[in-house]
């Protein structure tokens, strides 16, 4: 019988493009393919080491001369809601949370047009199409689910998000909401729902995906008690955010060889009973 080795993912490097959080950077991704019977673990394991999940591909930046995006997560034992996030709470009192398959729908497409053209009409998904929207949803080979709020009343959809369930939290891959209720706070909401999701699931943490200092984008995941960022191969407790500097410097970044050689793989032999 003849007995082959299980194939260890492949790690590449996008070409660099300019970054979408701070002016006159340019970014670059560490990726590599999510697929096959291991998917869930590989998953698992990157996003306890900073990875993100789109589609398809794990991915992680990794730009030659700055290292401000640091990949945040909630824990759910530290936190305790602001008076304003209280407030924002109280605010949507008339949502109704429904989980469901990852499935695309019109209604959601609908929404994340209005978003998009309203919040980020020059970024890197304004031009995406339904069937590209679609594929953004389906296209996940580990467990997911599309986490929808509605309104009590009209039954309108208010909110999505795209979360991934891992061994140990929640990743809210990606979210939107309706562009004209600003002063419900409809982001912010759909992150203290999430905690909520993990505490009723007995999950640990919530990821967040990336926290970058400088960048008014991601400034309000600061915000959050509980926050830790992977910084130097491990979480650390996010203190002051001040703290943390955006400024570039040329050794910021590690070579890729080590970068790849420092990533933790899990293991996926095949258990033997005895």
């Amino acid at each position: 019988m003849r007995h082959t080795l299980p194939l260890a993912p492949q790690f590449y490097v996008t070409a660099p493009q300019p970054c979408p959080y701070l002016d006159g950077r340019m970014e670059r991704k560490l990726f590599t393919a999510l697929q096959g019977e291991n998917a869930e673990k590989l998953n698992d394991s990157l996003s306890q080491q900073g990875f993100r999940r789109s589609q398809n591909v794990l991915y992680r930046p990794s730009c030659a001369d700055c290292s401000a995006c640091l990949s945040a997560r909630i824990d759910v034992s530290a936190f305790q809601p602001s008076k304003s996030q209280k407030r924002t709470i109280k605010r949507n009192e008339n949502l109704e949370r429904r989980a469901t398959s990852p499935w695309a729908t019109e209604d959601q497409y609908a929404l994340f047009r209005d978003y998009l053209d309203s919040r980020h009409a020059d970024g890197g998904m304004a031009d995406m199409d339904v069937f590209e929207f679609a594929a953004m949803i389906e296209e996940t080979p580990i467990r997911s689910r599309v986490i929808e709020y509605l309104d009590k009343t009209s039954g309108d959809l208010i909110g999505v998000s795209l979360t991934d369930v891992l061994s140990d939290g929640l990743s809210m891959v990606y979210s939107f909401y309706a562009p004209d209720m600003q002063r419900h706070s409809l982001g912010t909401y759909m992150i203290l729902d999430h905690v909520q999701i993990a505490i009723e699931a007995n999950l640990p943490y919530v990821y967040l995906g990336y926290w970058v200092p400088g960048s008014q984008k991601m400034g309000y995941k600061s915000k959050f008690s509980g926050l830790e960022v992977y910084l130097g191969g491990r979480w650390q407790k996010m203190r002051d955010p001040e703290n943390f500097s955006p400024d570039t410097h040329p050794l910021s970044t590690d070579p890729i060889a080590e970068q790849v050689a420092n990533i933790s793989l899990p293991d996926t032999r095949p258990t033997h009973k005895p």
